[in-house]
């Protein structure tokens, strides 16, 4: 099995000549010289991804039989503020497609924080997947220990793609992806360790050192806003009017002036972007970025990194953000807009 951040199992390609990143082999020789081939090589995912992935470690564990095989999985139904486990009969590396085309093959089951998932809940996941005496004797340790392990380490998803069913009613965990709520890298310091950040963008390891939260986009309009949902909002708004974002950059409600200059720098430095949107709303006195320490940043960015190279827009909403259309308002290139000009 080729190792890579890529969690999507059988159906990336590795170059061109394997179709699946699972390879059998019956001897070390043959290993070594699958492993050979494998190393080295890069592969691209059926989803989108930003180019292809190089494969660095190849894992090598023993086949497990198995006659079939379940999806588990354990996170957030977060529109009923409770955690839930999905279940389907149809695992395996094509549980995305089952997900997306056969949904009535995926069923949910919804527990409550303080009960956990009691001996009725496990029940009701044996007879979903029609499991034998046996098997839900084995569901009865195996779910309530994968919500342990899903707490303890402040999990938002615990998935096991592929359950292995053999023939004597053993279960076997063949799959798992699982994902760690990155707000909590402080309490999980020995998972967070050992992050590899070789396939992930440059300018978002950068930022986050900064304490901006930056994620690369494919588009060509760059934009820095205070606060995830305005920034959400603004992506959105963006799209509606048929353009396309080269970012999402979310400054905070801590951002200093120095950060706010990496977060030009980084985004003037992408050759992408052919224009920059500023969206910052802060309103006195819970007003959670200043208007003028905007516009003193982008004076700042413009001195450090030399004239702009492309628009920039700046729209100001709240505390000092006169003050601050007034800084920026001699600056070639700057558009101001007030607040009213597009709410």
């Amino acid at each position: 099995m080729r190792r890579t951040l890529i969690s999507i199992r059988g159906t990336g390609t590795v170059n061109e000549n394997f179709e699946d990143r699972t390879s059998q082999v019956t001897d070390a020789e043959a290993a070594g010289e699958v492993a050979g081939e494998l190393l080295g090589r890069r592969l691209k995912a059926s989803r989108s991804l930003e180019g292809a992935v190089a494969t660095n470690k190849v894992h090598v564990t023993e086949k497990i039989k198995s006659e079939a095989k379940w999806y588990l999985a354990i996170t957030f139904d977060r529109e009923n503020y409770c955690p839930t486990i999905i279940a389907s009969k149809r695992g395996g590396a094509n549980i995305e497609t089952t997900i997306k085309k056969h949904p009535e093959h995926i069923h949910t089951f919804n527990f409550g924080f303080t009960e956990g998932i009691t001996p009725e809940v496990v029940e009701k996941v044996s007879k979903c997947l029609d499991a034998s005496t046996k098997e839900a004797k084995s569901l009865q340790s195996i779910l309530p220990r994968l919500y342990k392990i899903f707490t303890a380490k402040d999990a938002t998803l615990l998935e096991i793609k592929s359950l292995g069913r053999s023939s004597d009613g053993t279960l076997t965990c063949l799959d798992v992806k699982f994902t760690i709520d990155d707000a909590a890298n402080k309490r999980q310091a020995n998972i967070f360790s050992a992050r590899d950040t070789m396939y992930e963008a440059s300018e978002e390891i950068e930022a986050e050192k900064y304490g901006l939260v930056y994620v690369k986009m494919d588009g060509n309009i760059g934009n820095v806003v205070n606060g995830a949902g305005l920034a959400m909002a603004t992506n959105d708004a963006i799209a509606l009017h048929g353009g396309t974002s080269a970012n999402f950059l979310d400054a905070g409600g801590q951002a200093t002036k120095d950060t706010m200059v990496k977060a030009f720098d980084i985004i003037l430095r992408d050759e992408r972007v052919k224009t920059v949107l500023v969206n910052i709303y802060g309103v006195y006195p819970t007003g959670i970025t200043r208007g003028d320490m905007i516009a003193e940043s982008i004076l700042a960015a413009a001195k450090e990194l030399g004239p702009l190279k492309v628009p920039m827009v700046v729209r100001l909403q709240g505390t000092n953000s006169e003050l601050g259309l007034k800084i920026v308002g001699h600056l070639v290139g700057v558009s101001r807009l007030r607040a009213k000009e597009i709410t």
